[in-house]
């Protein structure tokens, strides 16, 4: 069920924008703005996340803020290396240090 809530493109991005807020995390409206995607749309999409596991909220006066669940995160990344690559890394061409990013 993980995977496939990563699989639509607008919660993929929301996703990766949480990943690198940390655990802080951000309100709904904020990661809507940032993506450029309508409120109510981003506010669907992050509800699909949280009933995947992917994603913890809490509330804030009127606003809810989600973050990584990065337990969660890590027990799927370790399933994936475990089951799919034989605990092998390498197999499934995955690099357990951070991700290079282009700068533009």
């Amino acid at each position: 069920m993980a995977l496939g809530a990563l699989a639509q493109e607008d919660r993929l991005a929301a996703f990766r924008l949480l990943m690198m807020e940390g655990g802080q995390g951000l309100p709904s409206g904020t990661i809507a703005e940032r993506l450029d995607v309508a409120p109510t749309r981003m506010s669907f999409h992050l509800a699909a996340l949280e009933k995947a596991g992917l994603l913890n909220t809490r509330r804030e006066g009127r606003h809810i803020h989600y973050s990584v669940d990065y337990l969660r995160m890590r027990s799927l990344l370790g399933f994936l290396i475990e089951d799919c690559c034989g605990n092998n890394p390498a197999v499934c061409c995955f690099s357990v240090g951070v991700p290079n990013q282009e700068t533009h």
